[in-house]
């Protein structure tokens, strides 16, 4: 699987951005059925740092109960494979700096 595969989007949301500043640790969604080890190569590869550790979470899909006025059908949240990267020190990942 190549880099671009791998990667799917960056995880920008609060705890992303803390732990940007705080700890050197970027967020992606990922593939799922990528590893450590791909995610790794992939982030090295596509911004040219080098990585230091990866952790990943899994989010299992749920069934859920949807409502809408008297009305209500199941439905599926999809699931979803999230990757925290720790850089090196001194390594960084810019998204949004230069706009």
């Amino acid at each position: 699987m190549e880099y671009t595969q791998i990667l799917i989007k960056p995880l920008i949301s609060e705890k992303g951005t803390y732990l940007k500043e705080k700890a050197g640790q970027v967020a992606f969604y990922v593939h799922r059925d990528a590893d450590k080890l791909q995610v790794k190569k992939a982030v090295e590869e596509a911004f040219s740092v080098t990585v230091k550790a990866v952790n990943i979470v899994v989010k299992k899909p749920l069934d859920r109960v949807f409502t809408r006025g008297r009305s209500r059908r199941k439905g599926r949240v999809p699931g979803s494979k999230k990757a925290y990267v720790t850089l090196a020190p001194g390594d960084k990942i810019e998204f949004f700096e230069g706009v």
